[in-house]
Parts: structure tokens; sequence; C-alpha cells
């Protein structure tokens, strides 16, 4: 028994290895965030396989009869929408919970959108902090503050109708002379890069409406 995490393409379809294909063409069943999403990329491959729903607003709820499944099963991958899952997707409570029941559990490597936006920022990349997806409401601030005090770089996730918001707090917290490089549409089509310090980024996405998802990073502070 075993469980596979298998990251899928996060824009271009031709971003998936080898390996996950035929990983995904080998298994019993594929847990997915999303089915529809999934059988568009599996029919896309030419792989016909059962896929059962797994995401945030079931996971706790499922959680114990997915693993119980698991265990009757000679191996079982979980996916994502795109990406690799458990970062930033359902995936973590799975993970953890396997290992309890000794499990085994393996992770392929590929597709991640924070990578190709960090390595093209110029920003430094020796060390990181990986902050995710902001709170909305509560914590936000504090999240802020600890990215501010950061002496490493900080990467976000950030959706289009929240971006404005986050680079001016950003700046109220940073300063405007910080460093930041915003990336949106990774491998897809339009697919485009802003650096600047946070002021110059900000006024960018202000004359030309935020679309698409969003991967920020901002430099560290420096004295």
């Amino acid at each position: 028994m075993k469980l596979t995490l298998v990251p899928t393409p996060i824009g271009n379809l031709e971003d998936i290895t080898l390996r996950a294909i035929r990983t995904m063409k080998e298994c019993d069943y594929i847990l997915a965030e999303d089915t529809r999403e999934t059988k568009k990329l599996l029919a896309h491959l030419s792989i016909d396989k059962h896929v059962q729903s797994y995401h945030l607003n079931n996971e706790h709820a499922v959680l114990k009869s997915v693993v119980e499944r698991i265990k009757q099963s000679n191996h079982v991958v979980l996916v994502s929408d795109a990406g690799t899952p458990a970062i930033s997707d359902p995936g973590f409570l799975l993970v953890r919970e396997c290992l309890r029941e000794e499990i085994e559990v393996e992770c392929l490597p590929g597709a991640t959108a924070f990578v190709p936006a960090l390595v093209v920022s110029g920003l430094p990349c020796e060390t990181f902090t990986f902050c995710g997806f902001l709170p909305h409401k509560k914590g936000r601030e504090t999240r802020i503050k600890k990215i501010a005090a950061d002496e490493n770089t900080s990467i976000l996730y950030e959706s289009p109708h929240r971006l404005l918001k986050t680079l001016d707090q950003l700046i109220q917290f940073c300063g405007t002379e910080r460093e930041c490089s915003v990336s949106r549409e990774i491998s897809k089509k339009f697919e485009e890069t802003v650096r600047g310090d946070l002021q110059t980024v900000k006024e960018h996405f202000t004359s030309h409406e935020p679309r698409g998802e969003f991967v920020m990073i901002v430099s560290g502070k420096r004295d």
C-alpha cells in the first residue's frame, strides 16, 4: 500500500514528467482536488482511471475513510488542480495520517509555481521563507509584519482581487523601496514578471488590471 503525490501542470500541459504519467496509468485510482479538472488532464494524456474527490472542504470529513481505502489498495495517487499537492493545496493531513498508519508515502518532483517565480525574480534565493496565501483577515497584519522583519526572501501567493491590497500593506510595513518581483500566469500564454521596488510594482498593477494567479517575491530586510 502506497500513496504517491503527483505534481500536475500549472499552465502548459507539457509541464508533466514521463514518470508522473506512468504513475497515474499504473495506480489503482486517483484522489483529486477537482475531479472535473483532473479528468480533463487524464483525457489529454489518454489515461482512463477512476477519480475520487478529495479537497479542502471535505478532507477532514473523509480523511479516515480515505486512509482505510488506501490500506486496501496497492497504490493510490493524490493530485491537486495544478502544481504539487500539499503546497497551498490539500495533502498535508492525508500525508500525516498515512505516515501514522505506516503507509508508504512518496512525492514525485514536478511543477510548483513559486520555484520559477523565485528563480527569475533576480532576488536572493539561497535561503527563503515560503508564506503561501496570507490570511484574509485574522492574523494577516501579523504575517505581513513578520515578512517585513524577515532577512530572507519571502514568497507569497496572491489572487488578482487582493494583489493591490497586499502591495499597499507591504509598503506600509516594509517601505516603498523594498525590492520585489511579481509573476503571473506562470507557464501560460500571458506569463508576465514585473520587477522593481514595491511602489513601482504597485503603480504598474494600478494602471494594468491584475489578472491571473500571482506569485510575489519580496526581498529580505537589510540594515
